[in-house]
């Protein structure tokens, strides 16, 4: 009974609760207010307060992202018997997370988390190390704010709802109950606690509509950079249509419709058909309603997906390659907005040709000379500098393969989960002024071309021969792995999991340069939350 639950609430996340903040919804017009909503449906179990400020117990102390917000609804229709239709759970998200939502200070280098990027290594302090992270990501809690008191009842909800916890590994040999009230929630309560500056400015800020006509510059594992224009039309305050047309670096086409709702003023949230493949948008919006930033993912396989940048505003949004040897010639791709004018490289950089050029995409044919300094230059077209340098090299000196620490997991093989991939890509340095490599001042040339191979990560790893059974990588750093199940082939007929090593190897001037990383392939997941 207990997995039955699970997979229903699973199902509730990920169906009609997750279209809340995908786009897909019919207009929100249709349903009731949020306010109405809440005296109609939450007040069978919560009270009114007679403060204006907080009319609501356990709900006007608290602020969350509307993916916060879309979980907590959905617990309460799983766990408490809410009754709630699609479209008001859809206009409550809205309503909650602009009126108790977090200001785009407070996502910082957190967003991982909401945009579904996948192998992050976190840390976070180590009394929320031992007591919280344990189960759940450090971000899922840091994207909250709370009264001590919130954060106290959410311990007691805790000890209720998982009254197990106080017998898990690093809590069943202390005192887990009476840290977590007495030290971690005070904590809490003053490292995130529900009032804030810089809520209250974003709360008085004008917010900036986001239709218009917008420059997208971004990556997609499987089949590298693009660039397009985006047309973004208002149907409805917040609620966008989505129009998306460009192409690939290999020039082949890229076309989407679709449709985005925004939240608290930037948090915007899209799906747009992609070639047949629904994707998700989930992006920050600046103050100034000029450049979105965030990731696009399949909506079944987040981790095929990559970084997007958009702007409205004349800009310089990417230069590729970011990198171009002493002495050596090379075709550079400059993306932005409304570029024009007269190119400017920087010293030691000579513009051969303008092989093509629009509004959003230069190609230029650049010869470096063999006497160019080493360091960084900060192209400009016209007025418009690149925000991102171009670095100028002598020579590779080593190779970082990122992800650094990452998880596959096995899939498919008659069963319903599918397979779990990883995406590697190989970032190139040269040694920095002092000459050495490894240290702080090696400089970045970015993103190479690279050849893929796998090695055993261990001695185990080599016993167990994981290098036939876990998985492979293809020629653009993508990992896929085994089959899920039990396989006779191996030692106790155990699963096709695996310790491997990702090796990333760069070619240059006969000579191989090579980095490496750790990848463990795993067992299914079998329960997928909004905020993990």
């Amino acid at each position: 009974m207990a997995l039955k639950k699970k997979n229903n609430m699973t199902r509730a996340l990920l169906s009609t609760g997750a279209l809340a903040f995908m786009g897909m919804a019919t207009s929100s017009a249709q349903a009731a207010s949020g306010e109405s909503i809440i005296k109609d449906r939450c007040l069978i179990c919560h009270t009114e307060t007679g403060d204006a400020a907080a009319p609501f117990s356990r709900i006007s102390q608290q602020r969350k992202t509307p993916e916060g917000w879309l979980m907590t609804i959905s617990r309460m229709q799983q766990q408490r018997g809410l009754v709630i239709s699609p479209d008001e759970k859809r206009e409550l998200v809205k309503y909650l997370a602009d009126k108790q939502g977090l200001a785009p200070s407070e996502t910082e280098n957190l967003r991982y988390v909401l945009e579904k990027e996948p192998n992050v290594v976190e840390s976070f302090e180590p009394l929320l190390q031992e007591t919280c992270v344990r189960c759940h990501s450090g971000a899922r809690i840091a994207l909250q704010r709370r009264t001590e008191d919130e954060w106290k009842w959410l311990v007691h909800f805790h000890m209720g709802q998982q009254p197990t916890a106080e017998l898990h590994a690093g809590a069943r040999d202390r005192a887990w109950f009476d840290i977590a009230l007495n030290q971690v929630a005070p904590y809490l309560g003053q490292k995130f606690n529900f009032d804030t500056d810089a809520w209250q400015q974003w709360q008085a800020q004008a917010k900036q509509p986001l239709s218009g006509r917008w420059a997208v510059h971004g990556f997609l594992p499987e089949k590298g950079n693009f660039d397009a224009t985006m047309q973004v039309t208002m149907q409805s305050k917040d609620h966008y249509q989505i129009s998306l047309e460009g192409n690939y670096a290999d020039g082949s086409p890229l076309a989407g419709q679709g449709k985005a709702v925004v939240y608290t003023g930037y948090e915007w949230r899209g799906t747009v058909t992609v070639g047949g493949v629904q994707m998700r948008q989930v992006f920050a919006a600046s103050a100034d309603g000029q450049s979105l930033v965030g990731r696009m993912y399949p909506n079944e396989d987040d981790v095929m997906g990559g970084q997007i940048k958009a702007v409205k505003k004349t800009a310089i949004t990417a230069i590729t390659p970011s990198y171009i040897k002493q002495g050596e010639q090379a075709l550079l791709t400059v993306s932005g907005y409304q570029l024009n004018g007269k190119v400017n490289l920087g010293s030691g950089l000579k513009l051969l040709e303008v092989v093509s050029k629009n509004d959003n995409r230069w190609v230029l044919k650049v010869q470096a000379s063999p006497k160019a300094s080493v360091g960084t230059r900060h192209i400009k077209i016209g007025n418009t500098s690149a925000s991102e340098p171009l670095a100028v090299y002598d020579q590779l000196a080593r190779v970082e393969i990122t992800p650094n620490d990452s998880i596959a997991r096995v899939g498919g093989g008659g069963g319903k989960i599918p397979k779990q991939k990883s995406v590697y890509r190989a970032v190139g340095y040269a040694a920095g002024a002092d000459g050495k490599v490894g240290t702080l001042d090696d400089l970045r040339l970015g993103y190479m071309t690279a050849n893929w191979s796998l090695k055993p990560f261990d001695e185990t790893a080599v016993h167990d021969n994981d290098i036939q059974y876990a998985g492979q990588i293809d020629a653009r750093g993508i990992f896929t792995p085994g089959d899920a199940g039990p396989n006779p082939a191996r030692k106790m007929s155990t699963n096709n999991v695996g310790n491997l090593g990702v090796v990333g190897t760069v070619q240059e001037d006969g000579k191989s340069i090579s980095g490496e990383s750790h990848l463990l392939v795993t067992v299914q997941k079998f329960v997928r939350a909004v905020i993990e």
